[in-house]
This record gives structure tokens, sequence and C-alpha cells, in this order.
């Protein structure tokens, strides 16, 4: 078998790598090989916390409506189902929102949710 020399593209990728792994720790963002293994291995944890961020804010989001609505004297799955019943479509993002900024709106968001509520039963 013939010799295959990479050339620039071997020494193109190699730098990649090697500039994604600066800053780490030790030889790991010197030496190409335990570069490439860290490398690989932080690009798999970015993948998975790009997934866990939206689960995170979501929980956030739940725990903000929660303390907002029970101020109001109002459970939070109350909240939503009788929101839910009344026809008002918004989703958690927005709700945390104008729970933390805007008390007034989420005030009547709530008596909204409320009347609803007492309509069923």
């Amino acid at each position: 078998m013939s010799r295959v020399k990479g050339g620039p593209a071997t020494r193109q990728r190699r730098k990649k790598v090697l500039k994604m792994a600066e800053g780490y720790w030790g030889s790991t963002h010197v030496r190409y090989r335990i570069a490439r293994e860290a490398v690989m291995k932080a690009l798999q944890h970015a993948y998975v916390g790009r997934r866990l961020k939206k689960r995170d804010f979501r929980t956030l989001w739940i725990q903000r409506i929660n303390a907002a609505c029970r101020q109001e004297g109002l459970a939070y799955n109350r909240f939503i189902y009788g929101l839910k019943q009344a026809g008002v479509v918004i989703d958690r993002k927005v709700l945390a929102d104008i729970a933390v900024n805007d008390p007034q709106a989420f005030s009547h968001l709530v008596e909204i949710a409320k009347s609803e509520l007492n309509k069923q039963g």
C-alpha cells in the first residue's frame, strides 16, 4: 500500500480541534490525541446541556407561576386548569414573565381562572 500524506487537510483538522481545546487544563490543550477526546466529550456534554436547559427553564417558569398563584390563593395546577377551561392560551414562559413584571395583569388572569373554576364546581 502506498503512503498517504495528510497535508493541509490533516493540519487544518488538527488545528481546529486544538483551537476548540484552548483553555483546557494540562496537556489536554497541547496534545492532539488527548485534546480530540476531550473536545468530543465536551461536545457531547454541550449537546445534552442544550436539551437540559429547556427542561430547567420550564421548571423555573412553573415555580414562578406557582409562587405568584399561591399569593393569590390558588394552586398552580388549578390555575392552569382554569385558564385552559377559559380558553386562555398563554405559554408558561409568558405567564412567568407576567407574574414577575406585571402582578396586576397576573391577578386578572388568576381571577379569570377562579371564575371559570367556580362555574364548573
